[in-house]
């Protein structure tokens, strides 16, 4: 069995000027998920997929580099159709999906996803938040009724997808083009784990939480 990782990668990020190659406790953004997936014993190759071959100098030991076509950085690009280029392009039995702007993520927790599609019959995997708490959508409650107000330990919770990792069987992509296939294991992950790095203040808050990890350990 075959698993290959991917990081789509754009040098042009706009919301966050230089994102992905901007220093994160002394190291570039992008290398915390990198140094974690290479951890991972079970992956057999882990690539960046990116259009620039300048990236290439900020890779860690273990990962290559595979050049994806320029119409990809569009701004109009869906991940789909970055998803599909790459599934064209490298064979692999399970690929994990994952991105720069989760540079929290832990090694177990990626671990357990991928057992739990190699051994428990899964045939895909994604990082999410568990939400126990009065919800809304679409103007209407969401897992509440109104009339009947339940104690928030009894609540029906919602579970929030984060962009850390998505994990699929070939299969499921080539033959129904999506990420999260048709019995999915939810893998839980906790606040810090799940903070997505979007916006400015964003990367200031995981700035914070490095600090903090930074002063307990010292």
């Amino acid at each position: 069995m075959k698993i290959v990782a991917f990081v789509p990668i754009r040098l042009n990020s706009k919301r966050v000027i230089g994102k992905n190659i901007k220093l994160l406790g002394g190291i570039p953004l992008m290398c915390h998920i990198l140094h974690t997936l290479t951890s991972i014993k079970v992956i057999d190759e882990i690539y960046v997929y990116c259009s620039q071959e300048e990236i290439i100098k900020y890779l860690p030991s273990g990962v290559r580099f595979l050049k994806r076509p320029k119409f990809l950085d569009e701004d109009a690009t869906l991940g789909k159709d970055i998803y599909e280029e790459f599934v064209k392009t490298i064979d692999a039995d399970i690929y994990v999906l994952a991105h720069t702007t989760s540079p929290f993520m832990k090694k177990e927790t990626v671990e357990n996803a991928l057992d739990q599609i190699i051994n428990s019959g899964y045939d895909s995997a994604f990082s999410c938040e568990k939400v126990q708490t009065f919800a809304w959508f679409k103007n209407r409650p969401l897992n509440y009724e109104l009339k009947e107000i339940p104690r928030t330990q009894t609540i029906e919770p919602i579970y929030v997808e984060t962009s850390a990792f998505f994990m699929f069987k070939r299969d499921v992509w080539k033959i129904s083009k999506q990420r999260i296939g048709f019995n999915p294991y939810f893998a839980l992950v906790d606040k810090i784990e799940g903070v997505d790095i979007d916006w400015p203040e964003d990367f200031e808050f995981a700035e914070k939480i490095i600090e903090t990890y930074n002063i307990k350990n010292e």
